[in-house]
């Protein structure tokens, strides 16, 4: 039976949760997620744990923050003077904002915290520092 592996397409099925439970994202209510093994468009444990599988098989399979988003990190967290938000953005909390780096490209920030006088970015992936565990389903190899 053909197994995944490097360079196959494939399509899966999965469920994503939190270690309280909480579904972060799941492909059951669309279609199943598409895309070539080792091309580096997923996290390094997604890619481990799908490689190898057959058409229909399942599992569920645990993903530390290390071999996810990487651990939440203060550095990436960073309070500038609301005078500095541009006058036709509503800086309120929940935000998302793309900054532009020094280098040309973008950073994605949420807003944090807004005061009277600051705003509180933060640049850490929304699943930072969180273990994942995925119920995954192989649905096709290409």
């Amino acid at each position: 039976m053909k197994q995944v592996e490097d360079g196959s397409t494939i399509k899966i099925h999965y469920t994503g949760r939190l270690d309280d439970g909480t579904v972060f994202d799941s492909s059951k209510e669309r279609e199943p997620l598409e895309f070539t093994m080792g091309s580096g468009g997923l996290i390094k444990g997604f890619e481990d744990a799908v490689r190898g599988m057959t058409v229909g098989e399942m599992k569920i399979i645990k993903i530390t923050s290390g071999e996810a988003y990487g651990p939440y990190r203060d550095d990436l967290v960073m309070s500038i003077n609301k005078s500095q938000i541009p006058p036709d953005l509503e800086a309120r909390q929940g935000v998302m904002l793309s900054l532009r780096h020094p280098n040309g490209g973008t950073i994605d920030a949420l807003i944090a915290e807004v005061t009277a006088d600051s705003v509180t970015l933060d640049a850490n992936h929304p699943l930072a520092g969180e273990d994942l565990t995925f119920e995954l389903e192989l649905v096709e190899i290409a």
